[in-house]
C-alpha cells in the first residue's frame, strides 16, 4: 500500500497533522516497519501509551482516537474510534484490490481448509491468505490491508466466539465464496447449544454477495436452513477408495486421485470443501490434486513430528472440544504403530456442560486403543480420570496439573520407540505447544 496521511483523511473523513507516506499498517509497537501507520487500538494495553515506542521503530504516522491529546508536531490521523477507523480502511483496500474473496469459518478445521485452498488457488491465482491467526476484528482488516495490490483471490478466515461477530467480519470482507467447514461444540459455553453455533457460524451469509456461493457439509442438518436462502453447494460426499497411512491419506474423489499430508477422515472433510471450491473457480483437478499433496499447513493442527529419537508426534494443541477430540482419537486407532500414546489438555469454553462433556470422552480414549493416557488440567483429572483408572491393569496412566508441563515433557522425553506414536490434544490455554516444542528440540 502506498498513501498519503492526507489520503488515508479523506478516506476515513478524519482530520490529519503532518505529511509522509505509508507503505503499512501495525497494531503492534514493536512489529512497526518504516513506513508504517501504527495503530493505537484500546485492548488490554493502550496503544496509545506505546506510540514513541512505534515512532521510535520508524512508524510514518499514528492513527489516534480524539480522546488522547498528542504533539502536534506527529504525523497523525485523527478518528473517534481507532478500530473502527481499521476496519474502514480494510474495506477501502478491499474495494480498491477487489480481490475473489473466500471467507471461511466453522468450529474446527478452519486454518486447515484454509491452508489447502491458498495452495489450490495459488496454481492459478495471485493468490493471499490470512496470515497466522488473524481472524478477528483487528486480525481480519489488516489481512485485508496486507493483502498484495496485484492479489486476484484472497483466502479470509473468519473466526467467532459470540453472536453477531461473523456479522461484522462477513460484512468486512463481502466474499464471493462463504464456507462452514463443521458445526461442533467449541464456545459452547457462551452458546449453550450447537443449534445456537450454527445459527451464528450462518452470519456468515451476511455479508456474502448476491450472486455468492455458500459451502457447508452434506451431513449437517444444523445449517440444512441456509439450503432455501442462498445458493448452496454440499461438500462431502462421492468420495471413494480410502486409504489411510501414518503419515497421510488418499481418497479418490471425482475419477482423480488425491493424496493429502494429513491423517483423520475430518481432513477428507476439509480436503473436499477446498476442492469443490477449486472446482468452482475453474481450477483442473490435477491441479489440485497435485497442490493437496505438499500444502503448507499452519502448526500444531494435526501436525505430524518425529522427534530425534524416531517418535512420532501428532500435535493438535491448538483448540480443543469434544468432537474434535472424538474425530482424531479415531484417527489414532486406525494408526499403525507399535505403541500408541495419547496425551489430552481441558478442553476450554465449554460452560456448565464441561463436567459432563470431558467425562463422556473417557471411554472414546479407552476405545482408541493406546497403550497410555496423559491427562492435564483440573477438568480432565476431575471427570475423566475416575473412567481411565477403572482398567488401570489395561492402560499406563498419569496425570498432571496445569503448572506441571515441565513434569509432562520430562516423562514424555522418555517415552515410546521408534515409530511409536503421541498424541498431543488440548485447548491452546493448556499451552501444550511448549511441550511438543521441547520434545523436537
Amino acid at each position: 500500500m502506498n498513501y498519503q496521511i492526507t489520503e488515508v483523511g479523506n478516506i476515513l473523513n478524519a482530520p490529519t497533522q503532518g505529511n509522509g507516506l505509508i507503505t503499512g499498517v501495525a497494531f503492534n509497537s514493536q512489529q512497526v516497519t518504516t513506513g508504517d501507520l501504527f495503530v493505537a487500538l484500546v485492548m488490554d494495553n493502550d496503544g496509545h501509551n506505546y506510540i514513541q515506542n512505534a515512532l521510535d521503530n520508524g512508524a510514518a504516522a499514528v492513527l489516534v482516537d480524539n480522546k488522547h491529546v498528542i504533539n502536534t508536531k506527529i504525523p497523525a490521523i485523527i478518528v473517534d474510534d481507532t478500530l473502527i477507523a481499521l476496519q474502514q480502511l480494510g474495506k477501502y483496500q478491499r474495494n480498491q484490490i477487489n480481490p475473489t474473496i473466500i471467507a471461511i469459518t466453522g468450529s474446527n478445521g478452519k486454518t486447515t481448509t484454509k491452508d489447502m485452498l491458498f495452495s489450490i488457488m495459488a496454481t492459478t491465482y495471485r493468490t493471499f491468505k490470512t496470515p497466522e491467526n488473524f481472524n478477528n476484528e483487528i486480525g481480519v482488516p489488516m489481512t485485508l490491508l496486507m493483502m498484495p495490490e496485484n492479489t486476484e483471490v484472497l483466502v479470509v478466515e473468519l473466526g467467532m466466539d459470540r453472536p453477531g461477530q461473523l456479522t461484522v467480519l462477513s460484512r468486512l470482507v463481502r466474499p464471493d465464496v462463504a464456507m462452514i467447514t463443521m458445526i461442533g461444540e467449541a464456545h459452547i459455553e457462551f452458546f449453550k447449544t450447537r443449534a445456537n453455533i450454527a445459527r451464528a457460524k450462518l452470519e456468515i451469509v451476511s455479508g456474502l454477495k448476491s450472486d455468492g456461493v455458500l459451502f457447508i457439509p452434506f451431513d449437517e442438518p444444523l445449517l440444512t436452513e441456509a439450503i432455501v436462502q442462498r445458493q448452496v453447494i454440499l461438500f462431502g460426499q462421492g468420495v471413494n477408495n480410502i486409504e489411510a497411512f501414518s503419515d497421510h491419506t488418499m481418497f479418490v474423489y471425482q475419477n482423480t486421485q488425491f493424496a493429502i499430508p494429513l491423517i483423520g477422515g475430518y481432513n477428507i472433510m476439509n480436503a473436499l470443501a477446498a476442492i469443490s471450491a477449486g472446482i468452482l473457480l475453474h481450477i483442473d483437478l490435477k491441479k489440485v490434486a497435485k497442490a493437496l499433496q505438499t500444502f503448507d499447513l499452519t502448526k500444531n493442527r494435526t501436525e505430524r513430528l518425529v522427534t530425534a529419537r524416531g517418535v512420532v508426534l501428532i500435535s493438535d494443541v491448538y483448540n480443543s472440544n469434544p468432537t474434535a477430540v472424538a474425530a482424531v482419537l479415531a484417527t489414532l486407532k486406525a494408526i499403525p504403530a507399535p505403541h500408541k500414546y495419547v496425551v489430552l489438555g481441558d478442553m476450554l469454553e465449554l460452560g456448565d456442560q464441561a463436567n459432563k462433556l470431558h467425562a463422556n470422552l473417557g471411554q472414546k480414549v479407552l476405545d482408541s486403543g493406546v497403550d497410555g493416557v496423559y491427562l492435564v488440567g483440573p477438568l480432565l483429572n476431575k471427570n475423566m480420570a475416575p473412567i481411565i483408572q477403572a482398567h488401570i491393569d489395561s492402560v499406563d496412566f498419569h496425570q498432571y496439573a496445569t503448572d506441571q508441563l515441565d513434569q509432562l515433557r520430562l516423562d514424555l522425553q522418555t517415552l515410546g520407540e521408534k515409530g511409536d506414536v503421541i498424541l498431543l490434544k488440548a485447548s491452546h490455554g493448556i499451552h501444550l505447544e511448549t511441550v511438543v516444542n521441547a520434545l523436537m528440540k
